[in-house]
């Protein structure tokens, strides 16, 4: 486990998008971390006491000041990741989701009964995921406690910030035999101690590590677990997760099984409140939307995945202009990149392919949807300040009372596709970023004030 570290200072320039449509750049700029990782003051160059606080930390042997070419970027937020599912990252990505879920995705799920196994596949990931930048991470486990309390021991060992969820599902229908809940009381009394164990882990005091309710969707979950699963969301105050209106398949079945939409179903089981994040969300109306808004929960934007096993493409910029709580998600493995960044670019691309529509053969006027794509800014903001906005949480963007969650990059990597010029301008150094940078450009990443991942 990283320990805490007394009050530090970080010194170089810094990049964040506190906004959907703002960023800011800082050529140099000091940011003084509490030892509970808390940004107690951003000091800009040229301000009063910039001078004197740089001389107090050094002499203190307590600044930590960047090289030539290094800058600050907040950590990456990850909403949406199956940690289960990495072994086959990349893989069986030709089928339809439900297809994929019972040939390949339960059964490697189920492989989770074998503590030795996950504890190889766990480790690996998250040791990945520092490494592209990723400091907090929105995590579906398994059905098995012993391997989801794993997840948690190892997220903690590691540093990372994550929120975790022991899966429940136990629909005979939809779930098969050798991998699913034998009942819904089953489910409830194993994900309520889920809960406990996450909350009395040593060394989580400061809550790094959260537990969250998660039905994996409606289609694999009885009535009863699902309403069982909302009131003891309720009662212990958790977050919640779970997917929501994915594909045509999923989505239909919703509306065949409930009569309403998967929104709306879920809000009658107790599931949609600030504290949810549903998974997706390609064909939510704009009743749905409004509905998730008034209820204050988020959505995960998983553009990689979506390509696969959605068919649709995600109303972003209308989510986000119904002041909708949005954030970006990798799903691993229905996504097959690890990275945040690939996801933000490719959350760029899908909007731009709605806008300008794909079809040749339908004249140009009428191909696409006017007024959807969004930007570089905005896809930064998704993937730092977004996420944090949707969990509720203070991380994503450097400002007093925010936690240090940051990434050094590194602007010029001989490995990588990003060279940063000295003579760039700030929106240049931030279009570059998001269109070139990746996992070799990320040298550090800190989480609250914490060295977790060097290069």
């Amino acid at each position: 486990m990283v320990e805490k570290v007394r009050t530090q200072a970080f010194l170089g320039p810094a990049l964040h998008a506190p906004a959907p449509d703002q960023f800011e750049y800082f050529d140099q700029c000091l940011m003084v971390v509490e030892g509970d990782g808390t940004i107690q003051r951003v000091v800009k160059a040229g301000q009063t006491d910039f001078d004197t606080l740089i001389a107090q930390h050094d002499q203190a042997e307590c600044l930590r000041r960047l090289a030539p070419g290094q800058l600050f970027l907040p950590g990456f937020v990850d909403l949406h990741v199956h940690a289960p599912q990495w072994p086959q990252l990349g893989t069986a990505l030709d089928v339809p989701l439900e297809v994929w879920l019972q040939r390949h995705t339960f059964p490697l799920e189920a492989k989770y009964a074998d503590v030795g196994f996950a504890q190889a596949q766990y480790t690996d990931l998250i040791a990945t995921l520092l490494a592209n930048g990723t400091t907090t991470a929105l995590y579906y486990a398994t059905i098995h406690l012993p391997a989801t309390k794993l997840l948690a021991d190892i997220c903690l060992t590691a540093g990372q910030r994550a929120l975790i969820g022991r899966v429940a599902m136990d629909d005979p229908d939809q779930c098969p035999d050798f991998y699913r809940d034998v009942s819904a009381a089953q489910a409830v009394l194993e994900t309520r101690a889920f809960v406990d164990y996450v909350r009395h882990m040593t060394g989580n005091e400061s809550g790094r590590i959260l537990p969250v309710i998660t039905p994996r969707f409606i289609p694999a979950c009885s009535d009863a677990l699902l309403r069982d699963l909302g009131a003891l969301a309720q009662e212990l105050d958790c977050h919640i997760q779970t997917h929501c209106s994915e594909s045509d398949w999923e989505h239909a079945f919703v509306q065949n099984r409930c009569g309403v939409s998967d929104t709306h179903a879920l809000d009658q089981f107790g599931l949609l409140s600030r504290k949810t994040i549903l998974a997706h969300g390609n064909f939510l109306s704009d009743d749905d939307l409004t509905h998730i808004r008034a209820r204050g929960a988020g959505i995960a934007h998983c553009p990689l995945s979506n390509i696969y096993f959605s068919d649709a493409i995600f109303p972003l910029r209308k989510a986000l202009a119904m002041n909708v709580h949005v954030g970006l998600g990798t799903d691993i493995s229905g996504g097959h990149s690890p990275s945040i960044l690939d996801n933000a670019r490719q959350a760029i691309h899908a909007s731009r392919l709605l806008e300008s529509g794909v079809d040749p053969s339908r004249p140009r006027e009428g191909r696409g949807i006017p007024g959807t794509r969004i930007n570089h800014i905005q896809a930064l903001w998704l993937a730092t300040a977004g996420g944090g906005i949707a969990l509720d949480l203070p991380i994503g963007q450097f400002a007093p009372g925010f936690q240090f969650d940051a990434i050094v990059l590194e602007g010029a990597d001989a490995q990588g596709n990003l060279f940063l010029a000295d003579s760039d301008q700030p929106e240049t150094i931030l279009q570059k970023i998001i269109y070139g940078a990746g996992r070799s450009n990320i040298y550090e990443t800190w989480v609250g004030g914490q060295l977790v991942h060097s290069a």
